[in-house]
This record gives structure tokens, C-alpha cells and sequence, in this order.
């Protein structure tokens, strides 16, 4: 059988959200999952990009329609119609600052038989939201990338009886062993870590042998360290704040999307910040930007603020 070879390939479940906003009476149901802003922020920059997925039948059929017509494989989607997709409501404060997540339903984690059989990537990105993907998941896909990069968002979660969702104090940090690439937001370095110190919690993750940290805190840019070579990236201006849904997983996919193609890593993380800054344009995964738009964002702030510190 002939091996399959993409540029990124995202491994994590969709999910169905309910996204409250301060401005809109009623819940605004979106798909939702990392792996989704992840996988279309990167092919909007021209990358071969595959998705490794999981959902239930009741997985409405226009969502995946959506993501085809991006170009995305699609092929390695798993869909059962006896279960549930994962499902998420996600409530902001009135600065649009804040969120609560509660968990209405979680699937049943990603296993073996969910992978290909074939196939290889440049960079794999995991991208679990309710701590979908074990080691031994991880541990296989590694054998099939280049570069295997991860947001452990959804493995450093806990979820209450009821669904409220809180950050984990003795989070899961061996898959952390086999990655290369780490981004994450502050407050969940700071949860993984058990560290405060922004440069203290960067070294620990170095410490586990990843290269490249990159840290983001949402209107304030991001911090990248590579190597332990740190660099402060400025958010991109945006039209408006509607919606912060995506925002960190459109980051990390234009970042993964020019280091794919040997971008130098300040470029890859102006691009990252550029892509943040049209998803939030909207409501959902609705609206990423174009080619040419994310790169002119990117170009306005590459030369003027690549600073380290």
C-alpha cells in the first residue's frame, strides 16, 4: 500500500461547542476541537495537511463538509453513529478575557485502530482536548513524523462530576518525553510545571528534551524560546475581538505551517500571531484569513519586533 505524506497531520477529536458570548442571547453551536483550528489555519498557508480523528453520528455532515472543501484529508476520521461526538460549552465574561468550559459528553479515547496504516509526516501535531491520547498513541505516531508537536491542553484538564472544567494540579508528563515542539497558554505552563515563573516553567519543559516552547498570552503575544534563545512576539492587530475561540490552536497552526517549509522561528511565530489574530474576527470556526492576508500581518510586525529578551 502506498505511504500517504503530508506536511502536518493533527491527531485529536473534533467537538461540538455551545459558545456563550456576552453579546448574544442564545448559545452559538460551532465546531470546535483543536485539531480543527489547527488543521485549517495550516492549509490556508498552501500545507498538505491530514487530519486523525474521532466522531459520533451526531456529527453534523456540513462540519465535515467545511473542512473538505479546505482541502484537508479527511480519510482517517473515524465515525461510529452508535456514539456521541465530544461536546463542550464554553461561556465567556463580558471583556471576553475569561472562559468556563464545561464537558457535556466526552468520546471514548483515540486507539490503535484509529491510525493508519500507512502514512508519513513532516510534523505531527497532537492536539487532545479531553485527554484522548495516551503515550502509547503518541509513542506510534512519532515513528511517522519528522517532527511531533504538541498543545497538552486536554491532558492537563479535570473534569467535575458535572462537567466543569478545571486545570489538573498533578497533571500527565510523560508524553512530553517524545516531543519536540510544546506550545501552551501561561496559566497551563504554570499548571504543568507547578512553577509561577514564566522563564523557571519555560526551562522545565526544556528540560524534558523539547526544543521549542512557545508560551502565548492572548492580547499580550507570545514568548518563544528556542533552545533557551527566547523572543517576545507582539499579537497582530485585528479588526475586532468577537470571539478568542482558536485562537492559540490557529497560533500554533501558522506557526507549524511556515516551520514546515524551514522558516526561520521568529517568521513562523509572526505568522502564528497573525493567524490568531482573524479567528477571533468571528464567532467559531467560521473565518481564518486568507494566504496573502495572514502574511501581510505577519510582515507588519516581523521586522519591527523580533526582540529577545
Amino acid at each position: 500500500m502506498e505511504t500517504k505524506i503530508f506536511d502536518i497531520t493533527v491527531i485529536g477529536h473534533f467537538s461540538i461547542d455551545s459558545i456563550y458570548l456576552p453579546h448574544k442571547k442564545n448559545a452559538i453551536p460551532s465546531m470546535g476541537g483543536a485539531a480543527t483550528y489547527v488543521s485549517i489555519a495550516s492549509r490556508r498557508l498552501g500545507r498538505k495537511v491530514a487530519l486523525i480523528s474521532k466522531i459520533g453520528g451526531d456529527f453534523p455532515e456540513k462540519y465535515l463538509e467545511s473542512i473538505e472543501k479546505e482541502g484537508i484529508n479527511l480519510s482517517w476520521i473515524t465515525k461510529n453513529k452508535e456514539e456521541k461526538t465530544t461536546q463542550f460549552e464554553i461561556k465567556y465574561n463580558k471583556s471576553l478575557t475569561q472562559r468556563t468550559m464545561k464537558l457535556n459528553y466526552k468520546a471514548t479515547p483515540i486507539n490503535s485502530n484509529n491510525l493508519p496504516k500507512n502514512f508519513s509526516s513532516k510534523i505531527t501535531h497532537l492536539a487532545p482536548i479531553s485527554d484522548e491520547i495516551s503515550y502509547e498513541i503518541a509513542k506510534r505516531i512519532k515513528r511517522n513524523t519528522s517532527t511531533l508537536s504538541i498543545d497538552p491542553q486536554g491532558l492537563i484538564r479535570k473534569f467535575s462530576k458535572n462537567g466543569n472544567v478545571t486545570l489538573s494540579l498533578n497533571p500527565k508528563t510523560e508524553i512530553l518525553s517524545l516531543v519536540d515542539i510544546f506550545k501552551s497558554s501561561f496559566m497551563e505552563i504554570k499548571s504543568l510545571t507547578g512553577l509561577s515563573n514564566l522563564k523557571e516553567a519555560i526551562n522545565a519543559i526544556h528540560d524534558f528534551g523539547i526544543k521549542i516552547v512557545i508560551v502565548t498570552f492572548g492580547s499580550r503575544g507570545a514568548i518563544i524560546s528556542d533552545c533557551g534563545t527566547k523572543y517576545s512576539i507582539p499579537a497582530c492587530k485585528s479588526r475586532g475581538l468577537i470571539d478568542p475561540t482558536g485562537a492559540g490552536d490557529c497560533f500554533i497552526g501558522g506557526f507549524l505551517a511556515e516551520f514546515a517549509i524551514k522558516k526561520d522561528i521568529v517568521w513562523c511565530a509572526c505568522v502564528g500571531s497573525a493567524s490568531a489574530s482573524f479567528v477571533i474576527e468571528k464567532v467559531g470556526s467560521t473565518f481564518f484569513g486568507e494566504k496573502e492576508e495572514i502574511y501581510q500581518r505577519a510582515y507588519a510586525i516581523y521586522e519591527k519586533d523580533k526582540n529577545r529578551f
